[in-house]
């Protein structure tokens, strides 16, 4: 179990950076299409395939891409994060709303060609094959009852690629589809096998040819409905948050008052049903304590506040900068809310509470990235897919 849970662990991690890969290319297309990106003459030197990062800014807003300036040079950071964009020197880490330089690694050559990027082309190359072909092996298949579409038997993928030249045996033909499973391009259709030669069902997990909208690299909790892919796991689609075990905050979907529910030992995954499938959750009980559980969402909050509410000048809210640093068992608090998302429980006895995590806090920033305009479910995964020690900026309501 641990290890299955690992290994779909990091398919996620790659199946987003897949995802920053297909919307980087499209924007970049797009922007050759506009004209931003050209030859540019900066202190009498020449820089070829270049942008102005106050232009492009200009443009992600006015053409709906970003609400405002500051999720626009977010969404800019994440792709210089990920190695898509760079200074033209690569002499600034962060991308600056400034009239700068910046440009597409894919324009200069310096695009990290690694392990990971030529399992992605691969499984993009065969993924536009398999699409374009007349008798294609995607079809609509049921597996134990439940119809999948655009799915297809191991033992077939494997015959498809011995046909058409793709792998020189069934053996290779294995390695390579086990390196796209690993890699988050393919998966058994209800996640519970690794890839065999077998009648098994599997599907690709991305839809290549889908249009991106830049703000879903922040936001991956969309799916394809169209084609039946799932960029994201079923788990995080659940109503709750996904990282909450639910015997430890019984009340949260509950209507009854405020209650005392008496946790479970905290190292025991059995005592507190997790529904995670192995991953590390936001909130652990610790052995002593006895958790005052919190009320609805809707209770939580008197009225929902908005984003432009928080940013208002002289708003009453206060911004405070906190550092929790995990234990082996996560970190304490529970996120809710879509834009903004807040903090709706926090355990006493956690790193969270330690560190002056409360309830009603809004949170602005996760690791020195806005977070402001993400839902619970994308906060979440910036916080577990992060290193143990997290800084906060959160907003609060003056008392």
């Amino acid at each position: 179990m641990e290890r299955t849970s690992s290994i779909r662990r990091k398919a996620l991690v790659r199946q987003h950076k897949a995802e920053v890969m297909i919307a980087g290319e499209q924007l970049r297309l797009r922007l050759h299409d506009g004209k931003l990106i050209k030859d540019r003459r900066y202190h009498l030197r020449t820089y070829p395939n270049c942008f102005v990062a106050q232009e492009l800014i200009d443009w992600l807003v006015s053409h709906k891409e970003a609400p405002d300036r500051e999720t626009a040079v977010c969404l800019m950071q994440h792709l210089m994060d990920h190695d898509i964009v760079h200074h033209v020197c690569d002499k600034r880490p962060v991308f600056k709303d400034a009239k700068l330089l910046y440009r597409f690694r894919k324009d200069d050559g310096t695009f990290p060609f690694n392990t990971a990027v030529k399992v992605f082309m691969r499984g993009q190359q065969l993924y536009e094959h398999l699409i374009g072909d007349k008798d294609s092996i995607l079809q609509f298949r049921e597996e134990h009852g439940v119809a999948y579409q655009r799915s297809f038997p191991g033992c077939q993928l494997i015959d498809w690629l011995l046909q058409n030249g793709e792998a020189e045996s069934r053996r290779r033909g294995i390695e390579l589809c086990r390196a796209l499973q690993e890699h988050g391009i393919i998966q058994h259709v209800a996640k519970k096998h690794d890839f065999f030669d077998s009648g098994l069902l599997y599907q690709f997990c991305i839809n290549f040819r889908r249009r991106r909208r830049l703000s879903e690299l922040l936001n991956e909790s969309e799916r394809d409905t169209d084609e039946g892919v799932t960029v994201s796991s079923p788990e995080e689609n659940h109503p709750d948050s996904p990282f909450v075990p639910r015997s430890a905050f019984q009340s949260v979907e509950s209507s009854k008052d405020m209650k005392q529910v008496p946790t479970g030992r905290r190292g025991s995954l059995n005592s507190l049903q997790l529904h995670t499938d192995g991953f590390p959750p936001l909130v652990q009980l610790s052995s002593s304590s006895v958790v005052r559980c919190n009320p609805k969402s809707g209770e939580l909050l008197q009225r929902i506040i908005t984003c432009e509410e928080l940013l208002a000048p002289g708003a009453p809210f206060i911004k405070k900068v906190l550092t929790v640093i995990g234990d082996a068992l996560g970190w304490g608090f529970v996120v809710r809310g879509m834009a903004p998302c807040y903090v709706q429980a926090v355990d006493p006895g956690s790193p969270a509470a330690a560190a002056g995590v409360k309830v009603r806090q809004f949170l602005y920033q996760v690791n020195g990235q806005c977070v402001l305009y993400l839902d619970y479910r994308t906060v979440t995964r910036l916080v577990m897919t992060g290193s143990r020690t997290v800084v906060l900026e959160v907003m609060e309501p003056l008392e």
